[in-house]
């Protein structure tokens, strides 16, 4: 983690039982902290603006305003939260639409309780965790579409490939930033590109497919390592 604060998690599901359950197990783990609960995505939304949490947990069949709804409610807000979808449902279509919208992570409610909670802190560094099968159910999709079979096809550039390679660390542009020595605002910039030249629409897509495409026969070079943040004042490169 990048410091040692507990990671604030917010959880929107219209069931008490799976809230109470979700706040038990975050309770075993001082790396992690309950911040808040929601019962509806209107209620979510708005306790996303106010607690900003650095996990959101998000249910996908709830009445009202439903879960993909407030998936794509939620990306709007262009908060720093990263959102992973908890549901019952492991069906292709779900699965890639959810992440499609957005969604940084893919849980389903059977997960045993310890991996669910040795997930969190996976998501809480940073890494994309999908539940087993789902990575595949993604994969496949990709596969089946008219997206560029490899960097060279889609045109990446050298900075656009090390980017990438960050993002299937889980790296947020935040973190892509520091460990590039840019901005912030020009990982975005790259990302829109990136996901234009593959015809993706969600950083997610992008990493699954960099899993599958990026490999050693690239030249781009490995991104260097994570180092501490720059001292203020020490200035970033623009490209």
């Amino acid at each position: 983690m990048p410091d040692d604060r507990p990671q604030t998690i917010l959880v929107i599901d219209d069931h008490p039982l799976l809230r109470k359950g979700v706040a038990q197990l975050v309770d075993l783990d001082d790396r992690l902290l309950m911040a808040g609960e929601a019962a509806s995505g209107e209620e979510g939304l708005e306790l996303a603006r106010r607690l900003e949490p650095d996990l959101i947990l998000l249910d996908l069949h709830m009445p009202g305003m439903g879960g993909l709804a407030t998936l794509r409610a939620l990306k709007a807000l262009d908060l720093d939260s990263r959102v992973i979808v908890l549901t019952v449902s492991d069906t292709e279509q779900e699965v890639v639409e959810a992440l499609r919208s957005g969604a940084d992570g893919y849980f389903l409610k059977d997960m045993d309780p310890e991996v669910m909670l040795t997930s969190l802190r996976e998501v809480a560094t940073g890494k994309l965790v999908l539940s087993p099968g789902v990575a595949e159910l993604l994969a496949r999709a990709l596969r089946s579409g008219a997206h560029p079979r490899d960097a060279d096809e889609a045109e990446l550039t050298q900075r656009e490939r090390e980017i990438l390679s960050l993002l299937t660390e889980g790296g947020s542009n935040k973190a892509i930033a520091r460990r590039l020595d840019i901005t912030e605002g020009t990982v975005k910039v790259h990302m829109k590109g990136i996901l234009k030249k593959l015809r993706l629409r969600s950083r997610t897509e992008a990493a699954v497919w960099a899993i599958g495409h990026l490999g050693p026969s690239d030249d781009a070079p490995s991104p260097p390592p994570l180092g501490p943040p720059p001292r203020p004042g020490t200035p970033r490169s623009g490209y």
